[in-house]
């Protein structure tokens, strides 16, 4: 059979096969964890040709990467509210749902376990992800410096690693949960840290 021609992206990629392609492989993880993903599988779920994926993508973790580069952008862009408080709960909240209710919380674990074994690879998803999403971490700090709600001088990086460290800690590590009352105890100590006084979160008793 000819193969048909896709107006897709600017790349040329169909976007219906691509985003099935996606799909499929992050369907596939959650399924059968990483080793139960091949081309194969994720090339018969999305009902396209390997060879299709392989134009795309090298391997299965380059399209793991992917899908979850994607979900991070889409899901984890900070919102801005009134206070400090305000954007990190809201925030960090964001981010602990999505590295741990959302199926893109296997596919981050997944993309961290193949990183210990492939040094090239752990170097794409610090610079691909982490560098990406320690920008969206910061946002909420940037945005309350500029409001003078926290001193210029702050270090934001280290600020950055204060708040969102142990949440990583709990989702790759200990399984603690990282539930309303954690982040909460995140951002209280973290205001205290700074002298900006007690901060009761909106709706608790």
């Amino acid at each position: 059979m000819a193969e048909q021609r896709h107006h897709g992206n600017r790349h040329g990629r169909s976007e219906d096969a691509r985003r099935a392609v996606l799909q499929a492989a992050d369907d596939l993880l959650v399924e059968k964890g990483f080793a139960g993903v091949t081309i194969e599988g994720v090339a018969s779920a999305a009902g396209v040709a390997k060879q299709t994926i392989y134009r795309w993508w090298g391997s299965k973790t380059d399209i793991l990467l992917d899908t979850f580069l994607e979900d991070a952008a889409r899901d984890l862009a900070p919102q801005e509210h009134e206070t400090l408080a305000e954007d990190l709960r809201a925030h960090l909240r964001r981010l602990a749902d999505f590295l741990t209710t959302n199926d893109a919380g296997a596919v981050f674990k997944a993309l961290i376990g193949h990183a210990q074994h492939d040094a090239a690879f752990g170097e794409r998803l610090r610079t691909q992800y982490l560098e990406e999403q320690r920008q969206r971490d910061r946002a909420p700090l940037d945005r309350a410096i500029e409001r003078g709600e926290l001193p210029a001088d702050v270090d934001v990086p280290a600020a950055v690693d204060l708040l969102v460290g142990p949440i990583y800690h709990r989702v790759l590590m200990t399984g603690d949960p990282v539930d309303d009352r954690f982040i909460d105890m995140l951002v209280e100590h973290f205001l205290l840290s700074y002298e900006l006084g007690h901060s009761e979160p909106r709706g608790s008793s």
